[in-house]
């Protein structure tokens, strides 16, 4: 058994949470096991004044942390799922998953309260598209802005009036917190959620036997196979965090029930659809909801966005 893992993390409040949390989980696994963090700066944390989109959001968040597991500097890689591509660097894996958070978006809004009680033309910030595109499709005459930064600074200037409403992962805001803070849950009906929201990814390099034993233990295979699916269906209509793309898995016993959207950046078409499966075929599943939707019209949808 390993002496000492050193595990990599981003700096933000939210990635330290995350990182200690697993180390927690590793210390109480194995507790002859010295676990040490290393903080890496990646580059969606050092260019902050400009929309993901228009820098390309695959691997923002963790290539730097890849090149440091690749390099042999640190011996896993925490990240929010979320921020991983779907096609990881030759030599890793996503070695666990761990068992996912409410996996919906938050509304804050402490004058308004819901999305529905938003005055006309009232002004929200989010930095996702795929959140920016469902918003607009369910309320065209919001006008959305682009929110960069950490999750204080985006509620800092909400509290500073400059924002009606703030929309945020639900996740982030309970680990950190701060769930008080949420007006209205915005269920799947109006927000599908990112691929792997909620969740904990854990990557590895893929020839470090006693690392990736180690994760096991960490591994919530309900997830992880909700996750296959949706990061199936996303590596089919190849996109990333610049692509109006919502996938969400719930696994109930051995079925899984997958439901995706894909619209267009101003939320005027859309193609939503849901397949039901066992969850032994997730990928299959992710791959076949992913193939019936773009024929359906979601090629085109993506095409005319300049996306594909």
């Amino acid at each position: 058994m390993r002496k000492k893992l050193v595990v990599g993390t981003r700096g933000s409040k939210l990635a330290l949470w995350q990182a200690n949390h697993i180390a927690s989980r590793l210390r109480a696994e194995y507790p002859g096991m010295e676990v040490e963090l290393k903080h890496i700066v990646t580059t969606g944390d050092k260019i902050r004044d400009v929309p993901l989109a228009k820098i390309g959001g695959k691997g923002l968040f963790t290539k730097e942390l890849e090149r440091a597991m690749l390099a042999g500097d640190i011996d896993l890689a925490v990240h929010s799922l979320k921020d991983m591509p779907t096609e990881l660097p030759p030599g890793l894996v996503l070695a666990a998953v761990t068992e996912r958070e409410n996996p919906l978006d938050a509304l804050i809004s402490p004058r308004y309260g819901t999305i529905d009680n938003l005055p006309h033309g009232a002004q929200v910030g989010t930095s996702s598209l795929r959140r920016r595109a469902q918003l607009l499709h369910y309320r065209p005459d919001l006008r959305l802005h682009d929110l960069r930064g950490n999750i204080d600074t985006r509620l800092n200037k909400l509290a500073a009036g400059e924002l009606d409403a703030v929309v945020l992962a639900v996740a982030g805001l309970r680990r950190l917190g701060w769930e008080d803070k949420i007006t209205h849950q915005l269920p799947v009906s109006i927000c599908v959620p990112a691929v792997g929201q909620g969740a904990l990814a854990l990557e590895a390099r893929s020839d470090d036997r006693q690392v990736l034993d180690i994760l096991t233990a960490l591994n919530h295979r309900p997830t992880y196979r909700a996750a296959v699916a949706e990061r199936a269906y996303l590596a089919v209509v190849e996109g990333g965090c610049q692509v109006p793309v919502g996938v969400y898995g719930l696994i109930q016993n051995e079925n899984l029930i997958l439901e995706a959207v894909i619209l267009s950046p101003d939320g005027s078409r859309v193609v939503r659809d849901l397949l039901e499966g066992s969850a032994q075929q997730a990928a299959a599943l992710g791959e076949r909801l992913a193939r019936n939707m773009l024929a359906a019209g979601g090629r085109d949808i993506l095409r005319e966005g300049k996306i594909l």
